[in-house]
């Protein structure tokens, strides 16, 4: 592979492996991303999707192997890089604006440098229209829905204009109409910025439309590929190493099996379906 200049992944992840507390996460870990585009990150808890992330922030070292982000070992508070990271909804007494939290993404972890400078405010504004946020940029965000507090967070994490987008589990608490909302404006930044987004998730269904590849992590083991080369009864059953059924019905993927507990099964609900064989 020749890594010189555009050719060069903006994610590269080569013989990597992950060891937590005596257990291996995931082991001669391969992985290539490329400007642009759309990773979706599945697997049952326990199984190092957020991990993984930490990794990409520098906040995690690997037992082995090696990552580069944009050409670079992965460092803390990198500018290429933006981060959502899990939800939490703000209590309802904080008085933080909307557009406060977005103008904390140029410089709120800067000691003593003001974050109220003219060319702050002006991205602040920007990054307010482009996620949609202006109608409701000065309430105060424990007022605000999970919807418009993750686009918030969206905004908050390009104020730096990263090369790569982390997002852990955005679309968690939010309801279909609110998770296509966050999807078409991950979607619509990563086609016009060519920033690359990679998204740990529970939710197959409604990513489908969006991604290029998944990575899914289990037990130690991995795969990459396409939907379509990932999500297959073959796939997820040598993945497992229990049968695993995958449906399609009417367009939406269910899969069941995997010999798993209720605690360490996927997200249930309406887009998608896992029990135990």
């Amino acid at each position: 592979m020749n890594d010189s200049g555009a050719d060069a992944p903006l994610i590269d992840f080569r013989g990597a492996t992950l060891r937590l507390g005596g257990r291996t996460l995931w082991s001669d870990f391969e992985l290539g991303v490329r400007e642009g585009e759309f990773i979706a990150i599945l697997g049952p808890n326990g199984a190092g999707k957020t991990t993984l992330l930490r990794a990409l922030l520098g906040l995690q070292e690997l037992s082995a192997g090696k990552v580069t982000v944009a050409g670079k070992k992965p460092s803390r508070g990198s500018s290429d890089v933006g981060y959502v990271p899990q939800q939490k909804i703000f209590d309802g007494d904080l008085g933080l604006r909307g557009r406060d939290l977005v103008a904390l993404g140029a410089d709120g972890h800067r000691f003593g440098r003001p974050w109220a400078s003219n060319s702050v405010r002006e991205a602040t504004e920007a990054m307010i229209r482009a996620v949609g946020a202006t109608s409701y940029a000065d309430a105060p965000v424990g007022n605000l829905s999970g919807g418009e507090q993750q686009r918030l967070r969206i905004a908050q994490a390009l104020m730096s204009d990263p090369k790569v987008l982390l997002c852990d589990e955005p679309l968690t608490s939010l309801d279909l109409r609110h998770q296509e909302g966050v999807l078409e404006l991950l979607d619509e930044r990563r086609r016009s910025a060519g920033t690359a987004v990679v998204m740990v998730t529970h939710e197959i269904n409604p990513i489908l439309p969006y991604v290029d590849r998944i990575i899914y992590l289990v037990g130690g083991n991995w795969a990459v590929g396409t939907p379509d080369e990932v999500l297959t009864t073959e796939q997820l059953s040598n993945l497992y190493g229990a049968p695993v059924d995958v449906l399609r019905v009417r367009g939406r993927v269910i899969v069941v099996g995997g010999g798993e507990t209720p605690e360490q099964s996927h997200h249930c609900g309406p887009e998608m379906a896992v029990a135990q064989s």
